[in-house]
């Protein structure tokens, strides 16, 4: 060890199309007067039992390939994104995506007329937005579907016959967001809690604040933490013998002076042999709920796995993993930072780890 798709589009079930109200309403201030008589949500079970999920489903393959834009889920698949969570969306439609395209291209223009740093590497004569609906990644009835955004612009002094050149891109995605919180939102409200970037910090900052008046959200930073870190070496582990992990690569911080980072790369079988261990004598303990046990992974089994990699750890070098913090994980399936960034490299994993970041995402959202 070392150092073609179609032009439906879906929305949650519970969408209906309501009058708008007063723009200049925060989010809260409308989400607020949702909290009525009729929705009770401020005594629902969802929104005041929220915690992490200490059993979560074994990963499965999704073969994603075959119902998802090539090009889109390419994109999603290439880029390191920057996580944000996005409190649900008021009178959000997912038919009136062109609308949305022209109203944030207006809206760019006019700040950037204000004054707003919202150029990339250089002048530019004018940003173009695309909203588009990324179709075949649903996981359940209650998830709307996924949307992604797309700026397009060309620099100043382009030759005319240059076409515009991506500068930003951003989505909003639900997977298998948790049923009783999301039927308990009044029927006006779209949540789409996990938002992830990638481009110039001032033009994200212009793209929230649209969305945050035109839909009466609010963004927060989400950050990955040690706990659901410790979740993906676990479940990115377990995919080991269909799809290789190639390495298992962990950075702990530890809280001495100054911080000591320690960078611990596992072969990827010695990790899978460790963990085929855990799972085992998991399994023997729940012994007579077989088809469960192999169904379903414990955060007990988890915490049992991070405890053999830092025995191991230990043994060799005499330095004790268990006074730091996880801070960085890493397989061929993709990477994930406590700062918030995540990066997924294979797509037939693609759901169980948005999955875990959806959930992530409905905890941060404040009630």
């Amino acid at each position: 060890m070392e150092r073609h798709h179609t032009s439906v589009t879906r929305t949650p079930l519970n969408s209906v199309v309501v009058q708008r109200r007063s723009k200049n309403k925060s989010y809260r201030q409308s989400y607020r007067s949702c909290l009525g008589a009729a929705s009770r949500l401020a005594l629902t079970p969802a929104l005041t039992a929220r915690r992490l999920n200490t059993s979560r489903r074994a990963p499965k393959s999704h073969n994603i390939t075959e119902k998802v834009n090539p090009e889109q889920l390419a994109l999603l698949l290439k880029t390191e994104w920057h996580l944000s969570y996005v409190t649900p969306l008021y009178q959000f439609r997912h038919t009136q995506l062109k609308s949305y395209s022209r109203q944030l291209s207006a809206f760019i223009a006019a700040e950037k007329q204000q004054g707003m740093a919202v150029e990339v590497e250089g002048p530019h004569s004018s940003f173009k937005v695309s909203f588009s609906v990324v179709q075949g990644m649903v996981e359940a009835d209650d998830d709307a579907e996924t949307v992604l955004i797309q700026i397009h612009s060309k620099p100043l002094f382009a030759r005319q016959d240059e076409p515009p050149r991506s500068v930003w891109s951003g989505w909003l995605t639900c997977i298998n967001g948790n049923p009783e919180y999301l039927r308990s939102l009044p029927q006006d409200f779209t949540c789409l809690p996990l938002f992830c970037s990638t481009g110039p910090e001032g033009i994200t900052t212009v793209v929230k604040s649209w969305f945050q008046r035109t839909f009466d959200c609010c963004f927060g930073p989400l950050e990955i933490s040690h706990t659901s870190l410790q979740w993906l070496v676990a479940l990115w582990t377990n995919c080991h013998t269909e799809s290789s992990i190639q390495h298992l690569k962990m950075i702990w911080t530890l809280p001495v002076a100054p911080p000591l980072q320690v960078t611990y790369t596992v072969n990827p079988q010695d990790a899978w042999e460790l963990w085929s261990s855990v799972r085992k004598d998991q399994q023997g303990e729940n012994k007579g709920r077989e088809e469960e046990a192999d169904d379903s992974i414990d955060i007990e089994e988890v915490k049992r796995f991070i405890q053999g990699l830092r025995s191991h750890f230990y043994r060799h070098f005499r330095l004790d993993l268990s006074a730091g913090s996880l801070n960085q994980v890493s397989t061929a399936l993709g990477s994930a930072k406590y700062s918030g960034r995540i990066k997924i490299s294979n797509s037939r994993y693609m759901i169980t780890t948005l999955t875990l970041l959806t959930e992530c995402a409905l905890l941060k959202m404040p009630i």
